[in-house]
């Protein structure tokens, strides 16, 4: 039976161990020599240096015709199937499940023939129900072959130039293929009879970025976390229990935090009477741009200070904080008797990348008295560019950071990385499980990495980041970071150039927001794609920021109502055409008009052509969009 996805395609030493609970502090134990992992550079160039960089020539399209049927590869024996990755004899049993693997992602792959298979959420679903769930579901042998397919076939490809929608990267093949090391083994990071050399090795890499960051390597601490969602989280646990505990003479990790529920602060009164009590507690605040990852609310609610203990901080056109703004928020807060815990500043912002004033924001955190997290998830893969690194100065001031190395690190998730400028700040994570990490273990140089994680059993993900880093190096990791900014530069540069298409701003990554934009009542048709002449040459659409005073108000609201039912609309219409994964997100605010799209662009073999291709098929498919309505 042939189903929607059938049918058609689209274009070993130590580390960080931890003392007794009770004593709430943390050592970190590292070598007294360090390798220099980050600063290495391969010893060839990784890339040619241009600014896109061409991929090898692609193989002839397969022959035979896209529905038809392929003998699959024979299929391992039960003895195969049942027999265990690890042993002297794992590598010989695993050989033919990786081939079996190989072969089935390619055939999916090809079948797909775009960045994603065409079809609505419904038909997909319906597809992968028959093959994983149906009468005739697929079982033994063959189940590795036909899901595999069934998930390359289904799968968003963020290596084809026209998936762009996400900070969802290619991985690099060496990384993937550290990273089967990893699953083969199974080291687990909460003891370090399950994972001796991982254990070491994740220390000497933490040791490794925390310079990179520009902390004192000896000083600092981390771990190697699921994300910046988790990195976000720990980072104001930190800060939670650093400053409120100082504020309130608790240790809040153990106690609990005092009045987080209450939505008023008390009012500024004389010293209280003691002996009637404790005084009133003041409210927690945590300060963020009105542009930072939802993950900050989460946190907040998470750590029982509730989502409205966070700020939000104005920001400007680019979506950066703006610092005046932070100044009068905290000046706020003091004015009301709160208490500011953390400053979270963004660097990377999930849509235009923008990254907020870092050494701004830790002076004002610093006056009074907060924790600075910088939430560097995306924007940290600048640290790996010459040419893009001074975009992040002042990151070294900063209490905490989150990085993710699935993103503009090329590793296949997950590979987020948390970091402590001081080891001794993360003394409430500091615990003692005598079955994992016993204090006489430790005493005797057996280290842990218990007390850094929120996690217990927690995969070796720094091994796939160390090799990747040893094969290239910052210079030819960075080169892939400047390759795909160029991308972005030049894709902003075309859409600036379009007649129909208006840029948000500048990239300052290696994203951007734009719109395309629906004709006027009155405007005549606009000229084919492949004549249109240049911007400069064609009257500008008029949109609300640029309308004619003699244009009503009611007019430009329902033109930008339009432009946004028509820009959600084209790119669901790339999406069940299969013809391309674009980003969708709003601009802060209320009111219509704030509906844009978004190309990220992390695949640094991409062509400007290519990226220009793509912006063609959006304006094709808007203007679709309008012949429909």
């Amino acid at each position: 039976m042939e189903t929607a996805m059938d049918a058609g395609t689209g274009a070993g030493t130590g580390t960080g161990a931890v003392t007794d609970a009770g004593a709430r502090a943390v050592a970190v134990v590292v070598p007294e020599a360090a390798t220099g992992l980050v600063t290495q550079a391969s010893p060839e160039p990784a890339l040619d240096p241009e600014p896109a960089l061409d991929p090898e020539p692609a193989p002839e399209p397969d022959p035979a015709p896209k529905h038809t049927t392929h003998e699959p590869t024979p299929h391992p024996d039960r003895a195969h199937v049942t027999a265990l990755s690890g042993g002297t004899g794992g590598a010989h049993a695993l050989a033919p499940l990786v081939d079996t693997v190989m072969d089935a992602l390619a055939r999916g792959a090809r079948r797909r023939g775009g960045p994603i298979a065409p079809g609505r959420p419904g038909q997909v679903a319906a597809t992968v129900s028959e093959v994983f769930g149906g009468p005739a579901a697929v079982t033994g042998a063959e189940a590795l072959d036909r899901l595999t397919e069934l998930l390359a076939h289904g799968s968003a490809d963020p290596a084809d130039a026209s998936c762009a929608a996400h900070l969802h990267c290619p991985p690099l093949a060496v990384a993937v293929a550290a990273d089967l090391a990893v699953s083969a083994l199974n080291p687990s990071q909460d003891s370090w009879d399950q994972a001796p050399a991982a254990t070491a090795l994740e220390s000497l890499l933490l040791q490794e970025l925390a310079g990179l960051v520009g902390y004192e390597p000896e000083q600092a601490a981390g771990v190697l976390t699921s994300g910046g969602t988790e990195s976000n989280l720990m980072g104001l646990m930190l800060a939670r229990d650093r400053i409120l505990g100082a504020a309130s003479g608790r240790q809040i990790e153990l106690t609990g935090v005092p009045g987080a529920g209450t939505d008023q602060a008390p009012a500024p009164a004389p010293a209280p009477d003691l002996s009637h009590g404790p005084r009133p507690q003041p409210r927690p605040r945590i300060l963020a741009s009105a542009a930072a990852h939802f993950s900050v609310q989460r946190a907040a609610a998470l750590l029982g200070l509730g989502e409205d203990a966070v700020l939000p901080v104005p920001v400007d056109h680019q979506l950066r904080m703006d610092t005046e703004a932070l100044a009068a928020a905290l000046d706020g807060c003091a004015a009301r008797g709160e208490l500011p815990v953390a400053v979270v500043a963004t660097a990377g912002t999930t849509d235009t990348g923008a990254i907020d004033p870092l050494r701004a924001c830790a002076a004002l955190a610093a006056e009074h008295g907060a924790w600075l997290h910088v939430d560097a998830a995306y924007g940290g893969g600048a640290l790996l560019s010459d040419r893009l690194a001074s975009l992040l100065d002042g990151l070294g001031l900063a209490d905490s950071v989150s990085l993710d190395w699935h993103k503009l690190g090329w590793q296949p998730a997950a590979a987020g990385v948390f970091l402590v400028r001081r080891s001794e700040t993360y003394a409430s994570l500091a615990r003692r499980a005598v079955y994992l990490n016993p204090a006489d273990d430790e005493e005797a140089g057996y280290p842990s990495l218990l007390g850094l994680s929120l996690r217990t059993t927690r995969r070796a993900d720094a091994f796939k980041i160390a090799v990747t880093l040893r094969t290239l190096g910052r210079e030819g990791l960075g080169r892939l970071v400047d390759a795909c900014r160029d991308l972005a530069v030049a894709g902003a540069r075309a859409v600036a150039d379009h007649p129909r298409l208006e840029l948000h701003s500048e990239p300052v990554l290696t994203a951007f927001l734009f719109r395309y934009l629906p004709e006027r009542q009155a405007d005549t048709a606009a000229p084919p794609i492949e004549t249109a002449p240049p911007i400069e040459t064609v009257p500008p659409i008029e949109t609300a920021d640029t309308a004619d005073t003699t244009d009503t108000a009611e007019a430009r609201r329902e033109y930008d109502a339009r432009c946004d039912a028509v820009n959600a609309a084209l790119r669901r219409r790339l999406l069940r055409e299969g013809s391309a994964v674009v980003g969708r997100t709003e601009l802060p605010g209320e009111g219509p008009g704030r509906v844009r799209l978004k190309l990220t662009l992390l695949n640094p073999h991409t062509t400007t052509a290519e990226v220009e291709r793509l912006l063609h098929a959006v304006v094709a498919a808007g203007r679709a969009e309008e012949e429909a309505r």
